[in-house]
């Protein structure tokens, strides 16, 4: 038992960064200010509204949505409906509850300024957003992102990010930024740092996991 009280003691002496290894910048994340952001992940241009003449359009396709965000929701969105761009026309019973839901309204041509994350033109639209407070939740948070070892190379060649993470410490003011796309199974750092692991691709187990706190930070029906 004396590795144990070793191995005890030497957690109780890190104190700041506990037993944890989260890579940087994620081992600040969970003393940090964090605020969580849903998105709209993608905005056809007014031109992709419609087919082209004497092209209609494929089976199960929406016109103007990327086949990768498609493919999601007609998968089920992984749990994370409240997540499904707004505009998209869902075929009757295509997901779970869809019969007693009210079609989304058609997206319109984004003509005001509105809120972005990133803070940027190309920046993705915010829909809502939360601090976020619970202290577990930023602990898992900071284990799911600052482990390469919940990341691989399984990811399609797109980023249409549905959640974004920013996270501020006192000892630096400028926030870190993190776009998380359910949809493409990707991650990727939007501001303020490098991403920190060879590889940007969720493992099936970390999309489950951050799946589960997508819901948890933004209930379904919220």
């Amino acid at each position: 038992m004396m590795w144990k009280t070793h191995g005890l003691l030497g957690c109780v002496a890190l104190l700041a960064g506990g037993c944890a290894s989260a890579a940087p910048p994620f081992d600040t994340l969970p003393d940090s200010q964090v605020t969580a952001f849903r998105l709209q992940n993608y905005e056809p241009p007014q031109q992709q509204t419609a087919p082209a003449a004497g092209q209609p359009a494929a089976t199960g396709a929406v016109p103007g949505i990327p086949p990768e965000i498609m493919q999601w929701v007609q998968q089920g969105a992984q749990g994370l409906q409240q997540f499904i761009p707004p505009g998209i026309q869902l075929p009757p019973n295509l997901l779970p509850g869809a019969a007693q839901t009210a079609p989304a309204p058609a997206a319109q041509p984004v003509v005001e300024q509105v809120p972005r994350f990133p803070n940027r033109p190309d920046g993705f639209r915010i829909l809502s957003q939360t601090q976020v407070i619970d202290e577990n939740l930023k602990e898992e948070l900071a284990d799911i992102l600052g482990d390469d070892s919940n990341f691989d190379n399984e990811h399609s060649n797109c980023m249409y990010a549905e959640l974004g993470i920013a996270f501020t410490s006192g000892a630096n003011p400028q926030a870190n930024e993190v776009l998380i796309s359910f949809s493409c199974n990707q991650v990727a750092a939007a501001g303020g740092f490098a991403w920190p692991h060879p590889s940007v691709g969720m493992t099936k187990d970390t999309a489950g996991e951050m799946a589960q706190l997508a819901n948890r930070l933004f209930p379904p029906g919220t």
